[in-house]
C-alpha cells in the first residue's frame, strides 16, 4: 500500500513540475517560432528581390550574406557571374554565381583594405591619425597642404581633388604619387566633404612609407592573412589562385565618358581626351575595373582594386563587429576600432561611411556604419543589432543603358536593408515580449 501511495505521490509531483516547465517555456518557444517565421520572411523577400533583378535581365547577378549575432541568417548565390566571353559575344553557357567568386569590390577597396591598414597601423602607434601628411609625404609640406592630416584623408575632408584621369599623365605608383602631390587643392581644407579617390591614393602611399612595405604585400601579410581572407587579393589572376571571378564591364565606357563628357563634372581643362588612348577594349574579369588602379597605378591602390569574396568580406565585418576581436584574439583594440567608428561633423567615420542618408543603409539605428563599391558592391553593418548585410553585384557587366549609365543598384540595396531591418526590429520586440511574460 506505501509503494502504491509513493508512486501517487511521484506522479503528481511529475505532472505538476511538466505543467511547470510548460508554462515556463512558452515565451521561449513562442519567441523561437517567431524568429524561425521572420527568418523564413526575411529570405522569402531577398529571394523576391534579388531573384526579380535577375530575371528582368537589371543585374547579371549577385551573392549576398546576411549575418546576426555570430550566426549566418541567409547566404546564397543568384543569376550569373559571366555572361559574356571578352569579345562581348553572349555565352551559349554562361557561369553561374557561386558564394565562391570573387568579386571587384571597387571602393570597398578604401575600408577592406586601406581603412583596416591605417586602423592597425594606428593601434600599434605606428602613425596617428592627427599626423599632418607631410611628415611622411615631402610634397605635403607646401603652404598649401600643410595642414592636411591623415584624418583629413580618411573623411575625404582634405581638399584634394575627388577625381582625375592620372593615367593620362602617369602610368606608375611613383609618377601617380608625384602628380597628386603637384595637383591644387579644390577646396580649402576641413571645410566640406569631397569623396576622394585621390586621398586614398595617398593613404596607400602612407601605408607604403610607415611600414617598408609595398601596399599589396603590407595587406596581404598583416591583415588578410590574420583574418583568414585567403580569397581577397589584387591582381587576381597573377597569383594563378583563382578562377572563379565575377566579369564587370566590356573596358571603361563609363570613365572614358567621364573624361570626354563635361556634363558628368569631371573634365580636366589641362587634360586632352584624345590625347591619349590606352582603353582597354575586352571584357574586363580579374582586372581592376577602375582606370586609375589599372592603367596608373598597376591593379594595386588605397582607393580601388581589390577583390574579394562574400565570406572574406564577412570576416573583416565580424571583427569590427566584435570590437576588434578575432577568433576569441585582439586583432585591433576595442578603442580604436571605436574611434574610427565615431561619427563626425559631416556624419561619417573615418574611412567608413556613417550618413544614415545612404540609400544602403538608410534610416539605419545610430551607429550603422558601411561602404559601397562602384561595380555594385555594398557593406551595411548594424552594431545595434549585431547585425551586416554584404551584398555583391556586378552591374557593370549588363553594359551602359541607353542615357550611358550603369544600372543604379540604390533602390535594391534600400529594400535589402529595409527587411533586414524590420526583421530585426520585429525580432527584438519577440524577445521583450518573452523577457515580460517571464
Amino acid at each position: 500500500m506505501a509503494i502504491i501511495q509513493d508512486k501517487i505521490i511521484y506522479m503528481r509531483y511529475f505532472l505538476l513540475l511538466y505543467s511547470f516547465l510548460a508554462v515556463a517555456m512558452q515565451p521561449v518557444i513562442a519567441q523561437k517560432s517567431g524568429n524561425r517565421a521572420l527568418k523564413t520572411e526575411l529570405i522569402q523577400s531577398i529571394d523576391s528581390i534579388l531573384n526579380s533583378q535577375v530575371s528582368n535581365n537589371l543585374i547579371p547577378g549577385a551573392v549576398i550574406l546576411v549575418k546576426r549575432d555570430n550566426k549566418v541568417i541567409y547566404k546564397q548565390a543568384f543569376g550569373n557571374a559571366v555572361l559574356y566571353d571578352r569579345n562581348n559575344n553572349k555565352l551559349s553557357s554562361p557561369e553561374k554565381t557561386s558564394i565562391d567568386h570573387l568579386y571587384d569590390i571597387a571602393s570597398l577597396t578604401k575600408v577592406v583594405g586601406t581603412t583596416t591598414s591605417i586602423m592597425y597601423l594606428a593601434d600599434r602607434k605606428m602613425l596617428s591619425v592627427d599626423d599632418p601628411v607631410g611628415k611622411y609625404i615631402k610634397a605635403f609640406e607646401s603652404p598649401e597642404k600643410k595642414a592636411i592630416t591623415i584624418r583629413h584623408l580618411l573623411t575625404h575632408t582634405s581638399g584634394i581633388y575627388e577625381w582625375y584621369p592620372m593615367y593620362y599623365r602617369s602610368s606608375n605608383k611613383q609618377q601617380t604619387f608625384f602628380l597628386i602631390g603637384e595637383l591644387p587643392l579644390i577646396f580649402p581644407t576641413g571645410s566640406e566633404r569631397r569623396y576622394s579617390d585621390l586621398g586614398f591614393t595617398i593613404l596607400g602611399q602612407i601605408i607604403e612609407v610607415v611600414s617598408g612595405q609595398s601596399l599589396e604585400q603590407f595587406m596581404q601579410e598583416k591583415i588578410f592573412e590574420p583574418l583568414g581572407m585567403k580569397h581577397t587579393t589584387f591582381n587576381p589572376l597573377k597569383t594563378g589562385r583563382f578562377t572563379k571571378i565575377a566579369a564587370t564591364s566590356f573596358g571603361n565606357p563609363y570613365e572614358k565618358r567621364m573624361v570626354y563628357d563635361s556634363s558628368l563634372g569631371f573634365t580636366v581643362k589641362e587634360i586632352d581626351p584624345a590625347s591619349w588612348n590606352g582603353w582597354r577594349d575586352y571584357i574586363l574579369k580579374g582586372e581592376a575595373n577602375d582606370g586609375n588602379a589599372w592603367y596608373a597605378n598597376g591593379g594595386v591602390s588605397g582607393a580601388a582594386g581589390l577583390f574579394s569574396t562574400i565570406d572574406d568580406i564577412q570576416r573583416l565585418v565580424d571583427m569590427l563587429l566584435n570590437k576588434g576581436m578575432h577568433q576569441g584574439k585582439k586583432f585591433i583594440s576595442a578603442k580604436t576600432v571605436e574611434a574610427f567608428l565615431t561619427m563626425d561633423k559631416f556624419k561619417n567615420g573615418l574611412g567608413w561611411m556613417m550618413d544614415p542618408v545612404n540609400s544602403f543603409m538608410k534610416n539605419g539605428p545610430e551607429g550603422t556604419f558601411g561602404h559601397t563599391g562602384f561595380t555594385g558592391t555594398s557593406i551595411a553593418v548594424v552594431p545595434k543589432y549585431k547585425t551586416s548585410v554584404v551584398l555583391l553585384v556586378n552591374r557593370q557587366h549588363t553594359g551602359l543603358s541607353a542615357k550611358g549609365e550603369y544600372y543604379n543598384l540604390n533602390s535594391v540595396r534600400q529594400q535589402i536593408f529595409n527587411a533586414v531591418i524590420s526583421a530585426s526590429d520585429a525580432r527584438l520586440t519577440y524577445v521583450r515580449r518573452a523577457s515580460d511574460a517571464e
